[in-house]
């Protein structure tokens, strides 16, 4: 007999089917996926075109109070890069020292203003928290999800990578929360993505999994067993990822210039990571890349890019054997390795892997899917119950800082989550009546090693000679990694407690006025959103109608010219207006109406092009012909060419 499992404390809830539903989020650094499991199987939610991901991008338009979410945004770009917002996964949870530059530039515009803590961003005249454009990026995935089943959502079970530390994972709490989800649990992103593989594929034994995302890199050691998931060991490192191959190949195009904005760094980053993509199928490619008026030509090839990234596959793999000897295995012992993450796509990664595993990596699954699949699981399990269960680890040791900046590690790494620990510590000095705690996490000796948590005083301590007072302080960490430090001293039961909410999230006061606007507004919000991004798109088909007919004219007859401009004309009127569908309308109109002159402006350009020409002066043509930016065909007007 199979026994229902829920987390403790927790009881299935019999009005459950009157609330919102419960759904799994991956949120990437590249793309985020939301999922949904019924009866145990997990489906991908997606939108009206059938597609699954959403590019993790927002954009943040001047006048606009709403942001443009997914592949909007990614058009966007196109035309204004410092109006959007990419990669942002990267910086939760971490400051302004954090960052990494591109050719001296930063890939971002800062706030005039750091205080401390989270960086800030100036984009689109406000200033925004990471938080803040990954809540967007959240509210998105609801919208989507909510749009996909016709249910209300307000819960999510959120993968974070196994290396987040708790000021990251804080700050993605938080973004939820502004999102209007409560979150159920963070789950990491490796266990989420075994779990989907055990329950679907039946797998039992001793399983790796190699999780190499846009912004990060984890791998952990599991065992399945009979519907348990225990983590191991885990290890890896939040600041690898496919960002990383993209700003070596970005360095690459730009070596050796000195002239580099935000906005080209944001443009020279997008094509590295096209080049990187075409190059996963292709033995070689070139693209351009606009550096204030001049237009620079990039030509990579497969070998060239794999030396380019050598060193930071090898990294990955350096890890990988690392956490097995954590986990005190030998490499024979590993039944399988899952492959997860956009980046594993890459030929360099793939080889790579399975040279060190001695075996072809498991990729049943698409690796850009199955994280989101592994939450939605979870996310049934803890709201109807499962006959699974989850036994995760912590992926950095927890301490305190003593005496000449020491580090005394309370919890160490990979130790089973939730948990709670303890350990003594007593005075310093003769008489001393406080003890300031100052928490910390990593695995360095020294306190100027690790991330800084928080800081409390123990305040009432009796005066006792040195080394006389017992002090206990105790560890508590959940079961989403998040942690509560309390110290009590002996004699007298004094105590101080502190949920520990590092520096890097909003602080109260701004995190519950934001929740009351979103409360209040959220209707409005939704419908102001999908008016906005009618209204850019409209813009983008009518902005490429009348550079087309700028140019080629003279490929239309008076009359098909007179056709098009009436229905220009039709766009910009409902433009002025607030009616979506007459918008959505009336740029359908438009693009069945200029589609014989696309096909017109196609085929005199390819003439062109091709009399007699040779093929390399023909490519070389054609690439100076694209459009300012990245040459993107997902992103190119339907029918004005």
């Amino acid at each position: 007999m199979l026994l229902q499992i829920h987390e403790p404390g927790q009881t299935p809830d019999p009005h459950e089917q009157d609330r919102g539903i419960a759904v799994g989020i991956d949120l990437g650094t590249t793309n985020s996926v939301v999922a949904l499991a019924r009866e145990g199987k997990p489906e991908v939610l997606r939108d009206a075109r059938g597609e699954a991901i959403v590019p993790s991008l927002a954009a943040y338009l001047p006048g606009e109070e709403d942001p443009i979410v997914g592949v909007m945004a990614r058009r966007v770009f196109l035309d204004e890069p410092e109006a959007v917002v990419s990669s942002v996964k990267r910086l939760m949870g971490r400051g302004v020292e954090d960052l990494k530059a591109l050719g001296g530039a930063l890939p971002y515009t800062l706030a005039a203003d750091q205080p401390g803590g989270m960086v800030r961003l100036a984009v689109g005249g406000r200033v925004l928290t990471p938080v803040e454009v990954s809540a967007d990026i959240l509210r998105a995935m609801k919208a989507r999800a909510e749009i996909a089943t016709g249910r209300r959502v307000d819960r999510a079970v959120i993968t974070v990578p196994a290396y987040f530390d708790d000021a990251a994972r804080t700050a993605t709490r938080d973004a939820a929360r502004l999102a209007g989800l409560e979150v159920l649990r963070l789950v990491n992103e490796p266990t989420a993505a075994a779990l989907a593989y055990g329950l679907d594929q039946g797998a039992e034994g001793l399983y790796a999994v190699y999780d190499l995302g846009g912004g990060t890199f984890d791998v952990s050691i599991l065992r399945l067993q009979k519907g348990v998931f225990q983590v191991l060991a885990t290890g890896g490192d939040a600041a690898l990822g496919g960002d990383d191959f993209d700003h070596a190949i970005a360095d690459h195009f730009l070596a050796g210039r000195s002239d580099i904005g935000s906005a080209a760094a944001q443009q020279a980053l997008a094509t590295a990571r096209l080049a990187k993509e075409c190059l996963t199928t292709q033995d070689a490619g070139s693209w351009w890349i606009d550096v204030g008026a001049e237009r620079i030509a990039c030509a990579l090839d497969r070998p060239t890019l794999e030396q380019l990234i050598r060193p930071l596959v090898q990294r990955t793999l350096e890890i990988a054997q690392s956490v097995i000897a954590d986990a005190r295995l030998e490499l024979d012992e590993i039944k399988g390795v899952v492959l997860v993450g956009g980046s594993t796509r890459v030929p360099l990664v793939r080889r790579s892997v399975e040279a060190l595993f001695g075996r072809p990596p498991l990729s049943d699954i698409d690796p850009d899917l199955v994280v989101a699949m592994g939450a939605a699981l979870q996310a049934e399990a803890l709201t109807v119950g499962s006959d699974t269960l989850l036994l995760d680890v912590l992926p950095l040791s927890l301490g305190i800082e003593t005496m000449g900046g020491l580090v005394e590690k309370v919890v160490e790494r990979n130790t089973p989550i939730p948990v709670a620990r303890a350990q003594e510590f007593t005075t310093f000095q003769d008489g001393q009546t406080a003890m300031a705690i100052h928490v910390v996490q990593g695995e360095r000796e020294t306190v100027d090693g690790n991330r800084s948590l928080a800081r409390f005083v123990l305040s009432g301590i009796p005066p006792m000679v040195a080394g006389a007072a017992r002090i206990a302080v105790t560890f508590a960490v959940d079961a989403d990694g998040l942690l509560t430090v309390s110290a009590r001293e002996a004699t007298t039961g004094v105590a101080a407690e502190t949920v520990v909410k590092p520096s890097y999230g909003l602080d109260p006061d701004q995190m519950a006025a934001m929740l009351r606007d979103s409360l209040e507004h959220a209707r409005e919000d939704m419908q102001r959103r999908l008016l906005i991004e009618s209204r850019v798109e409209a813009q983008r088909v009518l902005n490429a109608l009348m550079a087309a007919l700028a140019a080629d004219r003279a490929l239309l007859s008076a009359a098909e010219a007179a056709v098009l401009e009436a229905a220009a004309a039709q766009v910009t009127v409902a433009l002025g207006g607030s009616d979506r569908d007459r918008i959505t309308l009336a740029v359908e109109d438009l693009e069945r109406a200029s589609a014989t002159f696309a096909q017109r402006r196609m085929d005199a350009a390819f003439n062109a092009a091709l009399s007699g020409r040779r093929l390399d002066a023909v490519a070389e043509t054609l690439g100076a012909a694209a459009p300012s930016g990245i040459r993107d065909p997902a992103a190119s007007p339907a029918a004005p060419a």
